[in-house]
């Protein structure tokens, strides 16, 4: 059955529609760095001072901090139009008297929206303002205006695997002397707005947190695995999944889709880029009133869960749910708003206790019931995968790879197109140990695969969006062989579990249960050819190991049953060695003899019976000419070189009979390979099978370099021609003799030194 997707819209993103573009996917965190980085002109050797360095050292100089990294001008809020307003970056003691960065604990209330689409970043920063331990992990509490002031702010947050602290001056967006993002209702208190800068100094800019998806920012705050719950089609458990949820400091947000119909197709644009704050205003209030359902509700807006509650309503428990919107004027209106009916058919102390909960005008009360037929997306992030069905937590196992999308290589696209799918990374998960408490009865091992792309939302100013991403699970019965699954596996073999949907958000996660056994993670994007990074956790309750495909290593190859033209070509190089070998010191007569038995035509005179690179050039050219069936004009002269290089043993720059002799018998064999997989016969293979054509000539490479492969060799069309593919053997068989030469124990590793390395890499 062919695989579908849906694209889940962010909230409050552009007015304008964004085109598709090309960008380089290369990242700081790419595992291509130390490949990218020697191409670098210019590298900065001064380590990154902790913020505890730079503090004391500009209160000591009594200096107030400046980024760098971040400058208060333009660059650091947009990076696509110029805005018409003028921007002032102030900081908080040229805004008001006795600035604080926090007063009586950071509260929701805290939490303002300006003039920037990022509600869905302020919905889970409300959602982390009620679990103190995780807030004070996220803003360090030990800050202030006063004690050690230098000018100098940070926070942390969690980055793909690890957690990083971010560093910023004080210097805020101001405009009229009036702060333009996020702000506390509180004009002197600080935390929210240099938090929120913090936040767009990781993404690049102000502008690259416009539009966004609440589980991205509550994962950056926790580290936690997010889920994402379709509320059209949630389980009917699901008030019973949140409440465990938020009992366990889980946190969650919920949001509206926007109307199919093109009325309203976003919510929120970069509203800094309109003009000045009224007109700002202005154009805000009208879109509002084009995306606010009947209700007060506002489609594509995100929305903070704050809490839940059972209430008697007539002798009848009603579910309800407390929610918050961070704009704070637009809410709520029907059942159980502010002034609705309903309250009236409560006691007294229940409704007190209710209306107590709530805080400011930014929170409202609704039925559960209203809930899940107004909202259509619920949005959660658990700070421990555990289950939420089961009222104690469980210890889980965690595994961590990083991977790569390249195009042309290992970038197979979904299950639609299978000509490629088998291409993909794959990740062998082993599962030791069923559950303690299986569910239904049934012994199985509960598993939560976790998807997230990684880079995208940085590398807007290039274009970029996030792919549309999701992953298939396949059970392998030739346990511990951790080879590379081929093609035919996945024509004939159904998935053992997949997530429900491909879905362009920055991760997508699945919880399944899978029998003991050897299993296949293949993590894809929905079409082929698109390039990214990701990565891929495994959270598991009992013992399990991820492990990537291929382990790095040599084969040595096995050829193929010799044909009668390959015989008489041997027995034809057997005479010419003997030739060389009795009349080595022979000049231009013997060497015309040992050509014309070849076929071949004698470039220039040699007396030295060796040829050069343009020689072997002119040589390779007539013979190839004599095979109709190699579509190719001949050998580039740098490929001409790098079989030189392979071939030469005397270390003289040239090519004796001898050494032609074996090179001619390797391409001999290389050729085989290549006609094997040029299928339609155009003299090229595809980039994708050159993974099996370089399996099959005896190298046996991991992932990493299949990618640089098609990186370094394919065409725009993602073709690989006969000079490319021969001149990739080449190097892969030279550096492989020069690995094994200098590995003289044969444990696999070697040393250099600059010099050593140099001549190793420079004559290949």
């Amino acid at each position: 059955a062919p695989t579908f997707f849906s694209v889940l819209f962010e909230t409050e993103t552009s007015l304008e529609a964004e085109e598709k573009a090309d960008y380089p996917s290369a990242g700081t965190n790419s595992i291509y760095s130390a490949i990218l980085s020697r191409n670098e002109a210019v590298k900065d050797a001064k380590r990154l001072k902790t913020f505890l360095e730079l503090r004391d050292k500009y209160v000591k100089k009594n200096v107030v901090f400046e980024d760098p990294l971040f400058p208060a001008n333009d660059s650091s809020l947009f990076y696509s139009h110029k805005p018409a307003m003028k921007f002032e970056w102030k900081r908080p003691s040229e805004i008001c008297e006795n600035p604080q960065f926090i007063i009586d604990g950071a509260k929701r209330t805290d939490i303002c929206q300006g003039e920037l689409g990022d509600c869905w970043l302020l919905a889970a920063i409300a959602c982390l303002t009620v679990n103190e331990k995780l807030l004070y992990r996220v803003i360090p509490p030990d800050q202030s205006f006063t004690d050690n002031y230098a000018g100098i702010f940070h926070f942390q947050f969690w980055r793909y695997g690890e957690w990083i602290d971010v560093i910023v001056d004080d210097r805020i967006p101001t405009c009229n002397n009036h702060l333009v993002f996020t702000k506390s209702f509180r004009k002197n208190e600080f935390w929210s707005a240099l938090l929120e800068k913090a936040y767009a100094k990781l993404h690049g800019s102000y502008e690259a947190l416009k539009g966004g998806n609440t589980l991205e920012a509550m994962e950056d705050f926790t580290g936690g695995v997010t889920e994402f719950f379709d509320l059209p089609e949630a389980p009917k458990e699901l008030y019973s999944i949140m409440r465990k949820a938020l009992e366990r400091g889980s946190l969650m947000g919920c949001s509206i889709d926007v109307g199919v119909d093109g009325s309203a197709q976003k919510t929120e644009s970069f509203s800094i880029f309109l003009g000045n704050l009224c007109s700002i205003r202005q154009a805000l209030s009208a879109t509002e009133q084009e995306t606010r359902t009947d209700q007060g509700l506002v489609r594509g807006h995100a929305y903070s869960i704050i809490g839940l509650c059972d209430g008697v309503e007539k002798d009848t428990t009603i579910r309800l749910i407390r929610l918050r919107n961070p704009w704070g004027w637009v809410l709520w209106k029907g059942p159980w708003s502010a002034n609705s009916t309903e309250w009236s058919t409560i006691s007294i102390a229940d409704k007190d206790n209710l209306i107590k909960q709530t805080v400011q005008e930014s929170e409202f009360w609704m039925s559960f019931a209203d809930f899940t037929r107004n909202f259509t997306k619920l949005e959660m992030c658990n700070l421990t995968p555990d289950a939420l069905g089961c009222d104690e937590r469980q210890s889980w196992t965690v595994s961590v790879n990083e991977g790569r999308w390249v195009r042309g290589s290992s970038a197979g696209g979904c299950r639609n197109f299978p000509q490629t799918f088998w291409t993909n990374p794959q990740y062998r998960l082993q599962l030791y140990e069923d559950d303690d408490d299986p569910e239904d009865g049934q012994a199985a091992c509960t598993v939560v695969v976790a998807l997230m792309q990684k880079g995208r939302r940085m590398q807007r100013h290039q274009g970029a969006k996030f792919l549309t991403i999701g992953f298939s699970i396949y059970e392998v019965l030739m346990c511990g062989q951790n080879q590379h699954l081929q093609k035919d596996f996945f024509l004939y073999t159904a998935s053992k579990a997949k997530c429900k949907t491909y879905i362009n958000l920055r991760e997508v996660t699945e919880r399944v249960h899978l029998p003991q056994g050897e299993y296949a993670i293949i993590p894809t994007t929905f079409e082929p050819h698109q390039d990214g990074e990701f990565i891929l956790r495994v959270f598991s309750e009992k013992k399990s190991t991820s492990l990537s495909h291929v382990p790095l290593q040599r084969k040595l190859l096995q050829p193929e049953e010799e044909t009668e033209e390959e015989k008489h070509f041997r027995a034809i190089y057997q005479k010419v060695a003997g030739e060389v070998s009795t009349q080595r010191g022979l000049g231009t007569r013997t060497m015309e003899g040992c050509c014309k038995a070849l076929q071949l035509t004698l470039p220039s005179s040699h007396q030295d019976m060796q040829i050069c690179a343009n020689e072997l050039r002119t040589i390779m050219r007539n013979v190839l000419a004599k095979h109709n069936e190699m579509k190719t004009e001949g050998f580039s002269l740098e490929t001409c070189r790098s079989m030189i290089a392979l071939m030469d043993t005397d270390g003289t720059g040239k090519l004796n009979l001898q050494e032609f002799k074996h090179l001619w018998k390797k391409i001999k064999e290389w050729q085989l390979i290549f006609r094997r997989y040029d299928e339609n016969k155009t003299g090229c293979v595809s980039s994708f099978e050159m993974r099996n054509a370089v399996n099959d000539a005896g190298f046996h490479l991991n992932k990493q370099l299949y990618d640089i492969i098609a990186m370094r060799y394919a065409d725009e069309h993602l073709n690989i021609d006969f000079d490319s593919y021969i001149c990739c053997f080449v190097r892969l068989e030279g550096m492989f003799r020069a690995f094994n030469a200098f590995d003289k124990d044969g444990d696999g590793i070697i040393k250099l030194n600059v010099l050593e390395w140099l001549q190793l890499t420079v004559y290949s």
